[in-house]
């Protein structure tokens, strides 16, 4: 059992992690902590970063936001830019190959084919912003 003081909105609370099997964890709460007002108190646990700010829509997104009826959707996995497409509308594709490149927090990410087909539509442009679950492309199976 690990105690630690966290400081929240200017709030102090005290909690007590107990670290089990299988890695999860339990946390016991306690009534908050009255103010320090000598020393700040610096939290021994990582904390975890905030989350990103939502990208906002680019103006060239294509308006098509559906897949033709039968094929299989490749969405986004997560928010990003699309830094290059290499299939076009058509072009035959085996499962893994590359469909596009999308940037995501500096990294470049392969979106690939999850299966065996032919490129039915790809519905985003290269430089648009994209949220995680965009449709990027169809294939026919």
């Amino acid at each position: 059992m690990r105690k630690f003081v966290i400081n929240v909105n200017g709030n102090q609370y005290e909690v007590e992690v107990e670290e089990v099997g299988g890695g999860s964890q339990t946390v016991a709460y306690t009534a908050p902590v009255a103010p320090a007002a000598a020393a700040p108190v610096t939290p021994t646990a990582p904390v975890a970063p905030a989350a990103p700010a939502t990208p906002k829509p680019v103006a060239d997104a294509p308006a098509t936001s559906s897949a033709p009826a039968g094929s299989i959707k490749v969405t986004s996995p997560m928010p990003g830019t699309i830094l290059d497409i290499r299939v076009s509308p058509g072009q035959a594709v085996k499962k893994g190959d590359v469909l596009l490149i999308l940037e995501a927090m500096k990294m470049e990410n392969e979106i690939v084919a999850p299966q065996d087909g032919t490129i039915a539509s790809i519905n985003t442009t290269k430089g648009s912003s994209v949220n995680s679950g965009d449709l990027l492309a169809s294939i026919n199976g």
